[in-house]
């Protein structure tokens, strides 16, 4: 018997924590202090500038503040897309030239390795498996996408990507429907909350300060303002993605845009026959509406997808729940990939937000007249981009305190990028929700006509959404 919804332990932040375990939580901040870097939020991304920071200047005082635990937000409930995306590379094209995009790209390449290699030599065991990634395509308007989506990453420089035949795809993986994919070396699976709290550890072990519990509601010049008292430092950076609308002033930067999941219960080895995947690539789809989903290392099938994709206001959720109709939908898609598991059980859902600027542009910077900097607005691709956001804003702290000089990776096109803030509400509500209304009933469109052509309705509303 397949389960229901309100079977289904929903929430508990993720079920990678339910897997692993909550972590023991570390002291909150005693009151007023300094420190030579603040860094606001102990995700990914602030965790990864705290590691290159310390190691490149041991002598530096970085204290991480984070509001729960870390690894609370999108980094402990993602769905384990260690890869090569990176949100607004087409932008970065044609505002700064396409060798600019290319070197972005390239770097973004890079990363993937650089993330495996650092959780080797710190001993991080996080469940890598460089399967790659493997997106398909079940209709002919999402094979023309993927085509053109193939040609693409080509001419960004990914002389190693390959592209599949229906019956090319079968041998990898038996979707239903499949009529082509297209895989890249450049991705790996990994196990969410394992990567950040073996990162949490070696950054404390380096000599970090990290005080959890501990939520920041302002951040100004110099300052990073607690209900515990105020941090003072030179450098103040703002590490948040999903969870910067909380601050002071920060209400319409990024919008926390929901993603859900669930896992499945594990599969037992004649079902996983039934699926193939014995390669383990991480896999996507080319719906406008996209799914994303990884093999576990305990065998489950894990899933996710938008969901509702927007909270009123700019809200977030409350430990991962997620709704009971998200649950069906996703576990509809996970049964329409691989009809052959309509009997599996889903054991966990939950929910978590992502960053997502106005232009759908990930960025970083180092304000060198304030000292404030930030980086994020990842839009989902944030699992290896958080890594080059980190190394990034290390080398810029670095420049601009005298202990370095420029790198490449401070001259790439997303350093310094400036965008608009969303719309006031409900403007903001209503076109989030409209958007993602249209893109499913694109997707359906798409289903019903087997034709080539992507649904008007789509390009629309990413026009609209300032997608392109």
């Amino acid at each position: 018997m397949s389960s229901s919804a309100s079977s289904v332990v929903n929430g508990g932040v993720s079920f990678w924590y339910a897997d692993d375990g909550l972590p023991e939580v570390r002291q909150p901040l005693a009151g007023d202090t300094a420190a030579d870097v603040v860094i606001v939020g102990g995700g990914y991304t602030g965790l990864w500038t705290a590691y290159y920071l310390k190691k490149a200047a041991p002598f530096l005082r970085i204290t991480v503040l984070e509001q729960k635990f870390c690894g609370y937000g999108a980094s402990g409930r993602n769905g384990g897309w260690l890869y090569n995306g990176i949100a607004g590379r087409d932008r970065y094209a044609k505002l700064h030239g396409h060798e600019a995009a290319v070197r972005l790209q390239r770097a973004m390449n890079d990363t993937v390795d650089e993330v495996v290699r650092a959780l080797a030599e710190e001993g991080v065991e996080a469940d890598v498996h460089q399967g790659g990634v493997l997106e398909v395509a079940r209709t002919p308007a999402q094979l023309a996408r993927l085509k053109a989506f193939h040609r693409a990453e080509l001419a960004f420089g990914e002389k190693d990507r390959e592209l599949y035949d229906a019956g090319h795809t079968a041998e990898r993986i038996k979707v239903a429907d499949a009529v082509g994919s297209t895989w890249t070396p450049h991705g790996a699976r990994v196990h969410p909350v394992k990567l950040v709290k073996g990162l949490a550890a070696a950054v404390e072990a380096l000599g970090v300060t990290v005080h959890e519990l501990t939520p920041v509601t302002e951040i100004r010049p110099q300052h990073a303002v607690t209900p515990y008292g105020t941090v003072r430092a030179p450098y103040i950076l703002r590490c948040t993605e999903g969870f910067t609308a909380g601050l002071k002033g920060q209400k319409r930067t990024w919008l926390p845009m929901n993603s859900s999941m669930i896992a499945t219960e594990p599969l037992t080895d004649a079902q996983w026959e039934s699926v193939g995947w014995d390669g383990r690539e991480t896999l996507g789809d080319m719906a406008h509406a996209y799914m994303y989903a990884q093999r576990t290392a305990d065998g489950r099938i894990a899933l996710g997808g938008r969901g509702v994709p927007y909270r009123f206001g700019s809200r977030t959720d409350n430990d991962g729940r997620t709704q009971e109709t998200t649950i069906e939908a996703l576990r509809e898609i996970l049964v329409g990939f691989f009809p052959s598991l309509a009997a599996v059980r889903v054991e966990h859902a939950w929910s978590g937000v992502l960053g997502v600027p106005r232009d759908w542009c990930a960025t970083v910077t180092l304000d060198r007249s304030t000292g404030l900097g930030w980086a994020g607005g990842y839009v989902g691709s944030g699992v290896a981009t958080a890594n080059l956001a980190g190394r990034t804003l290390c080398d810029l702290v670095q420049l601009d305190s005298g202990q370095g000089g420029r790198t490449e990776l401070t001259e790439l096109p997303w350093v310094g990028h400036k965008v608009r803030k969303w719309e006031p509400e409900p403007l903001r509500w209503l076109g989030v929700q409209g958007m993602y209304a249209i893109y499913r009933t694109a997707d359906r469109r798409e289903t019903a006509r087997h034709s080539a052509e992507s649904s008007r309705l789509a390009r629309w509303a990413d026009r609209v959404a300032g997608r392109h």
